[in-house]
């Protein structure tokens, strides 16, 4: 059975901190790994800094390409969090406390800690959708097909579970990984020779470095699984036939 619609994501990782190389973007993997298991592909991630006119046009752009997007970052409690009030301009939507987001956190911090940084966590369009925050209490929101979750990678981790009811998938992308102690350039015109015999199957090959020898991981990856086991095959075929061997553990 093939994929009878592709659904389709864009991630924006937005923050300043991302693009200075001082914090390790880690959200995307995350995602990715998460929206295939939905039978969503990832077809583009962009990172982008903390300036509004950019967030809206990138927002504005991605969303009428692709069916989800998804925004890390830029929703916490300091000056530089802009997200929220860029993503209300991109719609065209009021910016202000929204009612279930402030009674949240009003309830999640003790008497007298609920000063105006965090009170700044409840604001974003007044009519969004909540994503709740199960380990720090701050909700993301989604206005439409656009998410908006927090750039911290273990709170956003805790909070993309609850939106795997809201989200409509394809079928799910299956993938079969060999490991195999040789090079590119040894395979590289066999695999091409596959790969145009297997279109329904993405072949990846990536290069390893592991105790002192260089191996390649070839990734296969379809929503096909009678597709995908057959490309496997041949993959092992052409490894059997020219003798490599596959490592277990990489």
């Amino acid at each position: 059975m093939t994929n009878k619609k592709e659904i389709t994501a864009g991630i924006i990782i937005i923050g300043n901190e991302v693009l200075s190389g001082r914090t390790k973007d880690i959200n995307t993997s995350t995602l990715a790994k998460w929206l295939n298991s939905l039978g969503i592909e990832v077809k583009e991630v962009r990172i982008i800094p903390d300036i509004e006119k950019i967030i809206i046009e990138t927002v504005n752009k991605l969303r009428k390409r692709f069916n989800y997007i998804f925004t890390t970052g830029g929703i916490g409690p300091t000056h530089d969090d802009i997200t929220a009030e860029s993503i209300s301009k991109a719609f065209n939507l009021e910016y202000g406390f929204h009612k279930e987001a402030y009674s949240i956190l009003e309830k999640y911090y003790k008497p007298g800690q609920f000063n105006d940084g965090r009170q700044k966590m409840a604001k974003m369009p007044t009519t969004a959708n909540l994503i709740l925050n199960p380990t720090s209490g701050a909700p993301g929101f989604y206005i439409e097909n656009v998410f908006c979750l927090p750039g911290v990678p273990s709170i956003l981790e805790s909070m993309i579970g609850g939106l795997n009811n809201v989200l409509i998938g394809g079928d799910p992308i299956l993938n079969i990984t060999i490991n195999l102690r040789t090079v590119e350039s040894e395979i590289a015109h066999s695999i091409t020779l596959i790969q145009n015999k297997n279109k329904d199957v993405e072949i990846g090959s990536y290069p390893f470095f592991r105790a002192g020898k260089l191996g390649v991981s070839i990734v296969l990856r379809s929503a096909d699984k009678n597709k995908l086991d057959q490309c496997n095959l041949e993959i092992l075929k052409l490894v059997n036939s020219k003798r490599i061997e596959i490592v277990e553990n990489v």
